[in-house]
């Protein structure tokens, strides 16, 4: 029975993650993040609370359970605050990481790890797994030299790249999708900006490419994204007419127009054909992604 390590199960890849690798018979799974107790307590799930950023508590951990696989959904993924603690920012997305690195090497266990589109410039998009990273905020820094970490340490391990992940979950922090239905059920007005292009990717595809990356063993970096290009402003508008909300409440802007801290890249597409041909996998579009998250809203009373 292969064991799996899941560091970061109370957000919401992790959740997803979680309920996925909880249905498989064959696989034996430890929830992890820094918080006391576990969202699915009531599922009867293994947990137990797990602070990266101390060695001595993740060497203990892994050399306790043993296991065959971790996946690390764990980081500080809020780009200005990164930009503001720096201390903080590199103590969870490096620090942590190379106490996962030690710790996969002591035990033999593959690492699979989630990475970001802000390890890149934007300067030109479609990027390739093999694409020069050149991040331009101290987030995406954070997020190359955990890459960095994991790639020069000798050990099997997975890099999974992914861009504006959206979707639900008990008490996650409010993604960008979630953000605007807020805003606008609320009838408030939102800005988002035009000239900032990505691939929004709903939470269950990037779980699932990260469970075919386990179960076929692949290794490597992956870029695992949705299949269609927007602006963040297309994108809201998108997610209003979805959900039967005012569109008119978005205003369009540019990125300069926004007090934002932390600089952003402008163009983030990336290239997802290795995840297709290698992992078989085919991602949602907006529309196929944003008709799940109403399902889901819809059944969890929220919508």
């Amino acid at each position: 029975m292969r064991r799996f390590l899941l560091c970061g199960s109370n957000g919401l890849l992790g959740q997803r993650l979680a309920l996925m690798l909880g249905g498989e018979t064959e696989y034996e799974v430890l929830n992890t993040s820094h918080h006391r107790s576990f969202v699915f307590d009531h599922h009867l799930f293994d947990y137990t609370q797990l602070d990266l950023t101390r060695a001595s508590d993740v060497k203990s951990l892994v050399s306790s359970f043993q296991p065959d696989v971790i996946i690390n959904a764990a980081g500080a993924t809020n780009v200005d605050w990164c930009e503001d603690h720096r201390e903080e920012a590199w103590a969870i997305n490096v620090t942590g990481v190379e106490h996962l690195v030690e710790a996969s090497r002591k035990v033999g266990a593959t690492l699979i790890h989630v990475s970001t589109d802000y390890i890149f410039d934007g300067k030109t998009g479609n990027y390739r797994e093999d694409d020069r990273p050149n991040p331009q905020n101290y987030y995406g820094k954070t997020k190359l030299a955990g890459e960095n970490a994991i790639r020069i340490a000798g050990i099997d391990y997975a890099i999974v790249r992914t861009v504006v992940l959206y979707g639900t979950g008990y008490r996650v922090k409010r993604n960008f999708a979630l953000w605007v239905l807020d805003n606008l059920k609320s009838g408030m007005s939102i800005r988002c900006v035009d000239d900032q292009i990505s691939c929004p990717t709903y939470v269950t595809d990037l779980a699932l490419g990260i469970l075919k990356i386990a179960e076929l063993e692949k290794t490597g970096i992956f870029h695992i994204t949705g299949s269609e290009a927007v602006s963040r402003y297309e994108f809201a508008v998108r997610i209003a007419r979805a959900f039967n909300l005012d569109a008119g409440l978005i205003h369009r802007v540019k990125t300069s127009d926004l007090p934002q801290r932390a600089v952003r890249p402008m163009n983030t597409t990336m290239i997802t054909v290795k995840a297709q041909t290698e992992l078989g996998l085919k991602t949602s579009n907006i529309e196929q992604g944003l008709a799940l998250l109403k399902q889901e809203l819809q059944s969890a009373g929220k919508n």
